[in-house]
């Protein structure tokens, strides 16, 4: 019996131009769990409203982030992957994106091909959203039904409250409180719709399980939960990030560490969006200090986590 690790995210354009974000969002928001809406309604605004204007404004962002090796998020799953792979030599490790190259299929009929049996899928979302996780295992579950045989798979729904998941948050905020033991803590994650937690995602109560472990160890330190990267009219989890830096100041809050716990690796929304664009909304609105704690990237800590949920 062949072992095999398949870890997946969310995805990213090819490159930073109007084009390729433009295939980049039609896969996405073409997603029936991301965009909860009769499809006779959405892809007229899909199609007619939103591919021609916003990503020529969306790669204008990926500019500013792009390395001269490509996107971010694309360069740590393959080093996530290469460094679980030294981890793990018995077994098969390959990454695959849900909306980008390599994708969820192709990397499953590279496993099929490599002889795989058993197959184990880790989707790179701590919390679970019908959104993120429920896609992934849309992906994987359509890709054999078309399929002749299937791999015995074991499916990580989730690791938020992992104790090494929680234990890598805690040691990243202590170091940073070292210098700053009075800092203001904002946990930052990622929003969805609040329709979505109406309806019974879990999403939003494992965010703050995760946030409610994270401080039980931190201790008397104040701190913000919020939510981030809202899009569309409809109402999106509360507090809102950009609004809750805007806020902190009035309230004599002035030096703030952020973390983003809903993320494992540095991407727009937390590049972008966090560092540069919340950053100013904070600084403007009279903050002092703006500490940004990145995502675990590269962390062998976080290598070692993923292991663990293998075994």
């Amino acid at each position: 019996m062949k072992k095999g690790v398949l870890l997946v995210n969310l995805g990213t354009p090819e490159a930073p131009t109007t084009a390729a974000v433009r295939t980049y969002l039609r896969k996405f928001l073409a997603d029936k769990r991301v965009i909860d809406m009769p499809r006779a309604l959405w892809l007229p605004i899909l199609y007619g409203m939103i591919l021609p204007v916003r990503p020529a404004k969306s790669a204008a962002l990926y500019r500013k982030i792009w390395t001269s090796e490509g996107s971010p998020l694309l360069l740590f799953a393959q080093q996530q992957a290469k460094q679980l792979q030294v981890l793990l030599p018995e077994q098969i490790v390959q990454y695959a994106m849900c909306y980008s190259d390599p994708t969820v299929d192709t990397a499953l009929e590279s496993m099929a091909a490599a002889g795989v049996t058993e197959l184990t899928v880790i989707p790179l979302y701590p919390q679970y959203s019908t959104t993120t996780i429920g896609s992934v295992f849309d992906q994987v579950a359509s890709h054999y039904m078309h399929s002749m045989t299937q791999p015995k798979l074991h499916l990580v729904d989730s690791f938020y409250e992992d104790e090494k998941y929680i234990q890598i948050l805690v040691d990243q905020i202590k170091q940073e409180l070292i210098n700053q033991p009075d800092a203001h803590l904002v946990f930052s994650y990622h929003g969805i719709p609040q329709k979505y937690a109406d309806h019974g995602d879990p999403y939003p109560k494992q965010c703050t399980t995760t946030t409610k472990r994270v401080m039980d160890l931190i201790g008397d330190v104040p701190y913000t939960q919020s939510y981030q990267s809202k899009f569309g009219p409809s109402q999106w989890l509360l507090p809102a990030t950009a609004q809750t830096m805007r806020d902190l100041p009035g309230q004599n809050v002035t030096n703030i560490i952020v973390i983003t716990p809903g993320f494992v690796a540095d991407c727009l929304e937390t590049i972008q969006e966090i560092d540069h664009e919340n950053r100013e909304y904070f600084m403007e609105s009279g903050g002092k200090k703006f500490t940004y704690i990145h995502p675990f990237n590269g962390n062998e800590k976080f290598t070692n986590l993923l292991a663990s949920l293998v075994e």
